[in-house]
């Protein structure tokens, strides 16, 4: 990793699949991103446990979203992409990081708000509740904290819903150079990524698609095959009076679908829609253009082994651990722990 350019940091959960919003809102600008700036990608396998799984269930995600990452264009001799638990200061400097944050701090997490109620929410009293929400769904900002500084991260790229996070990053990281040292850590910015797609459900397109919200119809995913694709943008909701237009808020459907085709063919959605009289037309080319968009990503995707997705991974660690060994040193010597003989 070089140090001439910015440093972005970004995680992804190897859980669930990847859809086409998660790809034209976030994965496709990693790629375009990785030769603008020094790349680390990391797949946060350890976050992924703050939520009940099976046994296995997190090793076959994570091999799933690594070769994902690999096919959608990451090369992993100019990223580095690697599996959060086999950098084993990320756990190290997780910990120092919940001493370091105030239990009034993770209590304002809204995302753990959402999920916890998700579970059946918390109980003062004794709970059967309480006993599925893991301690670990409380403190993960601050492993997600380690995670970020651990690299001397200069930019993290998230939306809206992951600003609180990386605001907390950012007041730890301060309250570290403030208590033992300016330089102790970096303070990392927050940014607002380029606009991807913005991709909602094609059954309710009010809602951002997602696998959680609206039936199967409503999500395409990466790896669709092309009948299924042209199947779901052909049943999409639409509306009753047949204009069509760019009108997000009286318009969601429609615009969702000019939005979709306008990122698949890099043109402007409102433009898009003066070429169609009809819904039929604009669905029909919709479909066409995301198969052939997805048509490519799918190819690389079917063309890697397992085998080849964790050579990557191990190259990825070892640049991780080089940069992450270094810093983890800097952070203990500043804090004053004993380090083991030499």
């Amino acid at each position: 990793m070089s140090a001439q350019r910015p440093r972005v940091f970004s995680g992804i959960q190897p859980s669930g699949s990847t859809h086409l919003g998660n790809y034209l809102g976030a994965l496709r600008n990693w790629a375009v991103l990785q030769h603008e700036m020094d790349s680390v990608y990391c797949i946060v396998d350890l976050h992924a446990l703050t939520l009940p799984k099976e046994p296995g269930e997190v090793r076959t995600g994570t091999i799933n979203m690594a070769r994902m990452l690999l096919a959608i264009g990451l090369d992993p001799e100019v990223s580095t992409i690697f599996v959060q638990s086999h950098v084993h200061q990320h756990a190290e400097l997780g910990w120092l990081m919940q001493c370091l944050t105030g239990f009034g701090e993770l209590r304002r997490m809204t995302q753990f708000k959402d999920k916890s109620d998700r579970l059946g929410g918390l109980s003062d009293g004794p709970s059967n509740n309480n006993a599925s929400i893991s301690a670990g769904l409380f403190t993960y900002p601050a492993l997600q904290a380690a995670d970020i500084l651990l690299y001397d991260t200069d930019v993290v790229p998230v939306g809206d819903d992951q600003r609180q996070h990386v605001e907390l990053t950012r007041d730890v990281a301060l309250r570290m150079n403030s208590r033992f040292g300016e330089g102790t850590v970096v303070v990392p910015e927050h940014r607002i990524p380029p606009a991807g797609a913005r991709v909602m459900n094609l059954q309710k397109p009010e809602d951002k698609m997602s696998k959680s919200v609206g039936s199967e119809a409503g999500t395409i995913e990466v790896l669709d095959e092309p009948k299924q694709i042209e199947k779901k943008i052909k049943r999409a909701v639409t509306d009753n009076d047949g204009e069509v237009r760019f009108d997000v808020q009286n318009k969601p459907g429609v615009s969702n679908l000019l939005s979709i085709l306008g990122a698949a063919t890099d043109a402007d959605p409102a433009t898009l829609a003066d070429q169609y009289t009809q819904y039929g037309p604009l669905k029909a080319d919709t479909a066409a253009a995301v198969i052939a968009m997805l048509q490519p990503v799918q190819d690389r995707y079917n063309a890697l082994s397992e085998s080849d997705v964790i050579d990557a991974l191990a190259v990825g660690a070892a640049k991780a651990e080089e940069v992450a060994e270094v810093v983890m040193q800097r952070i203990i010597a500043a804090v004053g722990l004993l380090s083991p003989a030499q």
